[in-house]
């Protein structure tokens, strides 16, 4: 993600900021602008940039904002929704008088948000769903639930025909962390579930034609291959043997679907850090010339015409970065991967989709296979 400023003094902010603590001003980001904004309310009701004259477009506080605190989205005033663009999508909330709730769909609203950015900078087709099957997206925050005979009933994390469902439990570090290491994941972030179940819906919306599905199979294989099946082995036997030659992880050696999601999730991990890294203005000029090096960060969100190949050659010195400073902090490796070169061809691949997603509008129509739902304890995007 990019750096943001302060319209007001400039101080450096960040995305989820209300309040700017070097001015002291309110807050917003207002995403028809994609800026951090200081505002002040007028006599009208109506918010405006502080600075800006009468004539420029006025905004109002998404209601998330103000009624609960969950949101820093501003509408602009001439949208008659209450909710912003990222919270509208959002079906189905925790139940907030359980006090834990709060602070859990607090996380997962931020986690969506950054989502929402990323895709609305890859200018991909986002619509809200207006009822199942009708090609939209919707979110459902679920908790598990036990009966009165004390069975558990748990929520799949996954997404079914544009609805992507994200268990709550997966907002709580302590929780997801034992996840983690239950099932010898070395990665698994709440972002990361998002990002993995926007992959599962952009496939339905984008591998349509016959000329994308004969390059997503040779590519990730055949998803006609029977989907519970291919899951169940999974489980049961574990990825098999020297899978890191082949998969970005080894869920994503369970089934091509499941194979394409992880592949997505990881472009997206490539293009926020990428976008971060050269925001910030990021460049490695290392005293040996047998060292990784970069000149510049490519920005994928904003030079669409970015290349590929430019992308992975930065990103391999960023990730030398970032495992670098994690081992100085005591800490494991950021970024445990590695990337073979099937693996650069299944990411070269999505590069591609949404490159061409880009140029032209998608037909918004219902998917003509679905990808189910994916048990939380499968995800490790």
């Amino acid at each position: 993600m990019k750096s943001f400023h302060c319209s007001h003094c400039q101080s450096l902010v960040f995305f989820e900021n209300v309040l700017c603590l070097s001015c002291g001003q309110q807050l917003a980001y207002l995403p028809d602008r994609d800026r951090m904004a200081a505002i002040k309310q007028g006599d009208d009701g109506l918010w405006r940039p502080i600075g800006e004259d009468s004539e420029r477009p006025t905004y109002r506080l998404c209601a998330n904002y103000f009624e609960h605190d969950i949101c820093n989205w501003a509408i602009p005033a001439m949208d008659s929704g209450t909710l912003c663009g990222s919270c509208r999508l959002t079906r189905v909330i925790p139940d907030v008088t359980v006090a834990a709730n709060k602070a859990a769909w607090y996380r997962l609203e931020v986690a969506k948000r950054r989502l929402i950015y990323t895709l609305k900078g890859l200018k991909l087709p986002l619509e809200p769903a207006q009822s199942d099957g009708d090609g939209g997206l919707v979110f459902e925050f679920l908790q598990d639930t036990t009966t009165v005979n004390g069975d558990r009933n748990r929520v799949l994390t996954g997404h079914n025909n544009g609805v992507i469902t994200i268990n709550v439990a997966e907002a709580d570090d302590l929780l997801r962390e034992r996840e983690r290491l239950q099932l010898n994941e070395p990665y698994r972030t709440l972002l990361g579930h998002f990002r993995h179940e926007a992959g599962h819906y952009y496939w339905d919306r984008l591998i349509q034609d016959e000329r994308r599905l004969t390059g997503f199979r040779a590519a990730f294989g055949d998803e006609r291959a029977d989907y519970a099946i291919a899951l169940n082995r999974h489980y049961q036997r574990g990825a098999p043997e020297y899978w890191e030659q082949r998969f970005v992880s080894a869920y994503a050696s369970a089934h091509p679907w499941e194979d394409w999601a992880e592949s997505w999730a990881h472009y997206l991990h490539m293009t926020d850090a990428l976008e971060t890294a050269s925001s910030i203005g990021l460049s490695l000029q290392p005293p040996r010339a047998d060292e990784p090096s970069m000149p510049r960060a490519p920005d994928p969100l904003q030079e669409e015409s970015a290349e590929f190949d430019q992308m992975m050659r930065s990103w391999l010195p960023v990730t030398y970065v970032l495992n670098s400073l994690n081992r100085g902090l005591g800490r494991a490796d950021c970024y445990p991967f590695v990337l073979s070169a099937p693996v650069v061809d299944k990411l070269h691949f999505v590069h591609q989709v949404i490159a061409e997603a880009r140029l032209v509008d998608s037909p918004k129509r219902a998917p003509k296979v679905s990808a189910t739902k994916v048990p939380a304890d499968g995800v490790s995007a």
